[in-house]
């Protein structure tokens, strides 16, 4: 992935999200696939896991958002967990993921402003139902902004 080029290509008003979750952000993942509108928009999940509220480990819900994400399958991520710093962790070892950890509607539009994030990474155990549906709506309604930010993600990929 170029570090310039937009993350979330959604084709015409339908943009398909891959989610992913541990046992702990397993009801808040329910309730975003079931009730979430963005306005104009026709959203399609695709839902890996896990499907219930018994104990599990986060990374292969990370692996299995991020390899959609990254072989085109998907428009981009959405992972949950109690902090979101495990995902968040699991997720940016992917080259070509870009995940950023928000907790608010001003850090997701930043994600993608400044840094293009193409999955978005929500502490399941201390953001609301509510306040998530506003941090994703903001998060894709946001655009990079390319510049001086597209320059750092270029020194980031050459990370390799």
């Amino acid at each position: 992935m170029i570090a310039g080029e937009s993350v979330i290509k959604a084709e015409g008003n339908k943009m398909n999200i891959a989610i992913g979750t541990d046992h702990r952000g397993f009801s808040l993942k329910q309730n975003l696939v079931q009730l979430l509108r963005v306005p104009k928009v026709d959203l399609e999940w695709t839902d890996v896991g896990c499907f219930s509220q018994d104990c599990c480990d986060y990374p292969q819900f990370a692996r299995l958002v991020c390899e959609k994400v990254l072989n085109g399958k998907v428009d981009c991520g959405v992972l949950l967990c109690s902090t979101g710093i495990g995902m968040s962790i699991a997720a940016n070892r992917f080259n070509g993921i870009y995940a950023a950890l928000c907790w608010n509607t001003r850090i997701a539009r930043l994600a993608k402003e400044h840094d293009n994030a193409n999955v978005i990474v929500l502490p399941s155990d201390f953001v609301s139902f509510g306040e998530v549906q506003e941090i994703i709506k903001e998060w894709l309604s946001a655009e990079f902004k390319e510049g001086q930010y597209k320059k750092r993600l270029e020194i980031l990929d050459s990370f390799k």
